[in-house]
Parts: structure tokens; C-alpha cells; sequence
């Protein structure tokens, strides 16, 4: 459960870095009081320890991080802060048990919640849960989705339309946090995950109207770029097989790339030459012959590898390694 995140781009908290007699008290006062305005207290004959990292966005606050042994507490004083945000929580592996509005759910791996900063709610953590949330503006999705609050502490099963591209695309916003330089990009992201947002808490009927929206485009051009780069090595990378495991047509994927003025095909290329320039360089690798490299990144024709690299890079493959080694 996500509650009243502000301050610093990033927040870094860990009870590695605290006495462990200090540990709960500490992360209590400072993390559950002061940063996420929650009451936090210790499980009985259950190790604490938590390690966790905040990045704050214009209108969206992310959390990543692992908990165990602790219950989170949104209580009636605390509500009186005014804060209704809402927050999603996604249960990436391990025990998380949720109850708010009446409603109580234990989440699976996978698993996710929309909870309600503005009622009184709990969050139980037994054993070591590793989890991503997302803290929004009540009013960012309240006018798109219908009866929001009626979806408030009711699960959201792994598999579900959009979740597992709303997953990607925010791990992928935590791994290049630091691009996110100007706000310009920052309000473009956080765009992006209000349109999944959109998109998962609508509904299958709802939710085909955001089908097509920026979002939803984005995390799913972000995923299809993921599986490219995961199985560069392989021959058998073609646009038909990427759409067969995404559940997309090969048309469409190819319109993603087009509206970013690229095909599926060069970006293919370009990944494979990094890939080879990648290796060319490594001094680990001097005495593999250039033919092996290109094959390993999947060009099954030499003289094709090098016309394309030296287009690419404006020097040929021999050039390039002949440039990595030492004199």
C-alpha cells in the first residue's frame, strides 16, 4: 500500500544500514510516519527486515522493494491527513495478505491490488515479499474508469489484460531511471502508465476503448523490444514468431515500429551490429574469428554482416577489432 510519497527523485531505505534493535523503530518513525504516512508494526516470532527504493514522479509515485515480517496500517488518525490517492500493489513472489472496504484477499505470486489511501486498510507481510506499487492521484483515473471504488481490495489475477505490460514497462522506467532527465519525459511516462492503469482497472469492455492508446503502445513496443534483444542469438527471429508469443499480428507490431520511423527489420539489424561491435571490442574474445561472431549474433551470411556493419559504423569488423587491441 502506497500512501503520501514525496521529496527526492529517489528514496533509498534499508534496515542492513540500522542496529537491528533500532530496526523497527526507525523504519516505523521515519519510512511508515514521516515518508508514506502508514503504521507499521512487527510480526510476532517473525524476522524483520525490508529493503526498499522510492522514485517520485510528477503525479506518480514508485516503489520497489522486499518486506518481511511486518504489517502496514493505514488507520483512521493517519486518514486524516486528507491523502485519497490510490495504489496499486504488485506482488512479484512471496506471502502479502490485503484488507480494506470489508474485502480481504491473500495475492499469489503475480497477483495485484488497488487499495485506497483515503479508507483504512492493512497490509500483512509474513514472509519476505517482494513487490512493485504505484501511488496516483485519485482523480488521474476516477473519470476514466467507472466505479473505481468498487474495484478497491478486489484481486487482480497474474494474467490479466494489460497487467503484465503494465509491469514491464514501469520495471523498464526503474532500470532507466536516470534518462527520465527532463519533465517533458517525465509526464510522458507517467501518461503512458495512467493509460494501462486505465486499461487494467476498466475492464474487458471499458478497457477495449484503450486498447490503442499511447500507454498501452508504449509498454507493448517496450515488450516486444525486450523479447528482440533476448533472442538476438537466434535464427530463427522473425516477426511472425514475436507476434505469436506476444498474441499480436505481425501487421500490428510492425505499425509500432513505423510510428517510431523504424521497422521491425532494422531494428533487428541495428541490435544484432551493436551486439557484434559489443563483442569485436571485447579484448576476452581477440582470438574468435569475425565469421563466428557474426553468426553467434545471428547473420547466417558473412558478406551481407559486413556490408551492413561497416555502413553502420563507417569501418569494417577488422578495423573495429584491430582498434580494441592493445599495441
Amino acid at each position: 500500500m502506497t500512501s503520501g510519497l514525496a521529496g527526492p527523485k529517489l528514496l533509498h531505505f534499508s534496515t542492513d544500514h540500522l542496529p537491528e534493535t533500532d530496526r523497527i523503530g526507525v523504519w516505523r518513525e521515519v519510512y511508515g510516519q514521516t515518508i508514506l504516512r502508514l503504521d507499521i508494526e512487527p510480526l510476532p516470532d517473525r524476522p524483520f527486515q525490508a529493503d526498499v527504493r522510492m522514485h517520485a514522479l510528477p503525479g506518480l509515485g514508485l516503489i520497489s522493494g522486499t518486506i518481511h515480517g511486518a504489517r502496514d496500517r493505514r488507520t483512521p488518525a493517519l486518514i486524516a491527513d486528507g491523502n485519497d490517492d490510490f495504489g496499486l500493489m504488485l506482488n512479484n513472489g512471496g506471502g502479502v495478505a490485503a484488507a480494506q472496504c470489508g474485502r480481504e484477499a491473500t495475492l499469489g505470486d503475480g497477483d495485484a491490488i488497488l487499495l485506497s489511501c483515503g479508507d483504512p486498510a492493512a497490509v500483512t507481510r509474513p514472509w519476505a515479499c517482494h513487490y512493485l506499487g504505484l501511488r496516483f492521484p485519485r482523480l488521474a483515473l476516477a473519470s476514466i474508469v467507472r466505479n473505481i471504488e468498487d474495484l478497491v481490495a478486489v484481486p487482480i489475477p497474474r494474467g490479466s489484460p494489460g497487467l503484465g505490460l503494465l509491469q514491464s514497462y514501469v520495471t523498464g522506467l526503474l532500470s532507466n531511471i536516470d534518462s527520465l532527465a527532463s519533465s517533458a519525459l517525465q509526464r510522458l511516462a507517467v501518461a503512458h502508465v495512467y493509460d494501462l492503469l486505465a486499461f487494467i482497472l476498466a475492464g474487458p469492455n471499458d478497457g477495449a476503448a484503450a486498447t490503442d492508446s499511447g500507454g498501452v503502445r508504449a509498454a507493448r513496443l517496450h515488450a516486444i523490444k525486450t523479447d528482440i534483444v533476448e533472442r538476438l542469438r537466434s535464427h530463427g527471429l522473425t516477426i511472425n514468431a514475436v507476434a505469436a508469443r506476444r498474441g499480436l499480428t505481425p501487421r500490428y507490431i510492425q505499425r509500432l515500429f513505423e510510428q517510431e520511423g523504424t521497422s521491425f527489420t532494422s531494428f533487428v539489424l541495428a541490435e544484432r551490429l551493436a551486439l557484434a561491435h559489443q563483442m569485436l571490442n571485447d579484448r576476452r574474445q581477440a582470438d574468435r574469428a569475425i565469421s563466428a561472431i557474426a553468426f553467434e549474433v545471428g547473420f547466417g551470411d558473412l558478406s551481407y554482416f559486413n556490408r551492413a556493419f561497416r555502413r553502420h559504423y563507417g569501418a569494417t569488423p577488422s578495423d573495429v577489432r584491430a582498434q580494441a587491441r592493445p599495441d
